[in-house]
């Protein structure tokens, strides 16, 4: 009974400990820029990408209220090149919408909960 106790704890430790170590994809800077009836998009990000089993892998446009209106997937890691600016074009955004959030994700850990609010302008 107490090794299994102490397997249970180990496991937990550990579970803990990976949990704590994880890093989310940082949003380093964003910004919009009207084109015709689009805005693009240009995002920087940073994370500590290791290879193809962990790296960030796309950031998203979202209104205020958390609806996705564009989806920036980036298709493989960015080990040597960080932090890196990606863009997306949106057409179509709602009609008088001001501002819009920015929220980046990675393979292992998803979406992250840093938001970055972005002004349309």
């Amino acid at each position: 009974m107490t090794t299994r106790v102490l397997i249970s704890t180990s496991a937990l430790c550990l579970s803990l400990a990976s949990a704590a170590l994880a890093d989310p994809a940082r949003i380093e800077a964003a910004t919009a820029q009207k084109q015709g009836d689009a805005w693009r998009f240009d995002v920087t990000l940073s994370h500590p990408d290791t290879g193809w089993d962990h790296y960030a892998d796309g950031w998203r446009v979202l209104d205020m209220s958390g609806k996705e209106l564009g989806l920036r997937v980036l298709a493989h890691p960015h080990v040597n090149e960080q932090p890196f600016t990606r863009s997306l074009t949106v057409r179509g955004l709602p009609e008088g919408i001001g501002q819009v959030q920015i929220e980046a994700r990675c393979l292992v850990d998803g979406w992250g909960t840093q938001r970055v609010t972005v002004a349309l302008e």
